[in-house]
């Protein structure tokens, strides 16, 4: 009897030790998507690459119209973060030697129709066959827990087929936060 509890209080003693060590762990956390470091130029650009891979029919010659990137959950809302997408992928298209047409408009350039479908405004079929544009890029974003999510295409302007599209995601950090609208 009495080595059984001996080994029972050697046991509740080792249990208590191991319980003990395990809060002095020397191990850090690791980096959460707040404090995540984002070049977001970097990101575009190679967002940008990946979009003209997987596009089909964009001829160099013919310009390029580009549409503020919206977000989401609703698209006659953009923000700072949509419109440095915008930027960003003008400059990262030009780049590749593709004629863009930059578009400053207050009102979204396009719709979505009760169907759910995002479909181009009337104001930007008029700016389309004023400028006898062959694609529009249009896109979209929309704000996780710890990631925005982007999604980009180029839509044929003759009758709304969609080229080429690609998605990628942010970690949503600092300085993305300070670009996006706060949530309600």
């Amino acid at each position: 009897m009495l080595k059984r509890c001996k080994h029972y209080l050697t046991a509740g003693a080792v249990a208590v030790m191991l319980l003990g060590t395990a809060g002095c762990s020397t191990s850090q956390p690791t980096a959460s998507a707040h404090s995540a470091e984002v070049d977001l130029i970097s990101e575009v650009r190679e967002a940008s690459n990946q979009l003209i891979s997987k596009s089909s029919g964009i001829n160099s010659h013919d310009p390029l119209l580009a549409a503020t990137f919206a977000d989401i959950d609703d698209l006659q809302q953009s923000s700072t973060f949509g419109r440095a997408l915008t930027e960003q992928f003008t400059s990262a298209l030009t780049s590749k030697g593709l004629p863009v047409i930059e578009v400053k408009m207050r009102e979204s350039l396009f719709i979505k129709e009760r169907t759910g479908e995002l479909i181009l405004s009337r104001k930007l079929n008029s700016l389309v066959e004023a400028h006898d544009a062959q694609a529009v890029l249009l896109g979209t974003y929309a704000m996780g827990g710890n990631y925005v999510y982007v999604n980009v295409r180029l839509v044929r302007t003759s009758d709304n087929i969609i080229l080429g599209s690609h998605d990628f995601s942010l970690p949503l950090n600092r300085d993305i936060k300070a670009m996006l609208p706060r949530r309600r």
